[in-house]
């Protein structure tokens, strides 16, 4: 009896999580690049009245045993790098990765993060940065005089400008490269739309857009957030009722309880 309380609030312990893991994709619904979130379940330890196997007479043996489970627990939450739609902006600093990979970004202490989010910004310097002052590396350094409106990335990652005292035509000033991860949910995020690697991502891999297995840069487009939000809501409406079953259990189990505690009066 006391077991089945215990069972229950793990499940609406484990519910909880999963509804927490769906308000968090809802809540970046809108946020560039955001790759959504799914909590994965694990049954937990069970306890062996009868084992399966054992002799049950001379000549037979007991054909199923009986094990009794104890509720549930959150074993991981896994993040689904699917594709996100592009969406066109116009805005020249604006890049989309469609396909595989992810863009570098130097951190203030000298380390490094990877972004699907390319809405890039030029700093008063002419460097290419994030919204928050990060660096994209290889550095994209703007030459003096180059127009803002003019900047062009090829689908390969060439980026060119137009300096009106030099030329006429866009000139060559960088090269963006993406990077890829044997396993790339085993990411850390550390928020700002930015992922750090980990003993379980593997290192990082170079390369070029558009050759081996990269993805290809769309200008002047974003990536949008790859969550559903139907699936979201639907998810949402199984894990309110799966709460609610747990939580139904332990109302009766607390009702069995109070049954036995009234039979001597």
């Amino acid at each position: 009896m006391v077991r089945s309380l215990w069972t229950g609030a793990s499940g609406m312990i484990g519910q909880q999580a999963n509804i927490d893991t769906i308000s968090n994709n809802l809540a970046n619904v809108n946020t560039h690049g955001y790759k959504k979130m799914r909590a994965d379940f694990e049954d937990l330890i069970y306890q062996t009245v009868k084992t399966a196997g054992t002799p049950a007479t001379e000549d037979t043996v007991v054909p199923v045993g009986i094990q009794m489970g104890h509720g549930v627990r959150l074993a991981s939450t896994q993040r689904v790098f699917s594709q996100g739609a592009p969406q066109n902006t116009d805005v020249p600093t604006d890049m989309a990765i469609t396909g595989e990979g992810f863009f570098r970004i130097q951190m203030y202490d000298g380390s490094w993060a990877y972004t699907r989010n390319g809405a890039f910004q030029v700093d008063s310097t002419g460097r290419l940065v994030t919204a928050n002052g990060y660096w994209v590396l290889p550095d994209i350094i703007m030459p003096e005089g180059f127009l803002p409106q003019s900047i062009v990335v090829s689908q390969d990652g060439r980026v060119g400008v137009i300096v009106p005292e030099i030329d006429n035509e866009p000139i060559d000033i960088g090269q963006i490269e993406l990077y890829r991860f044997p396993n790339p949910v085993g990411l850390t995020a550390v928020g700002e739309n930015l992922f750090k690697v980990s003993a379980a991502s593997g290192d990082a891999i170079a390369g070029r857009p558009g050759f081996e297995g990269f993805g290809q840069i769309r200008h002047k487009f974003l990536e949008m957030s790859n969550v559903e939000v139907v699936r979201e809501m639907v998810d949402l409406i199984v894990a309110q009722r799966a709460y609610e079953f747990n939580s139904r259990t332990i109302q009766t189990s607390d009702n069995m309880l109070g049954t036995a505690t009234t039979l001597k009066r």
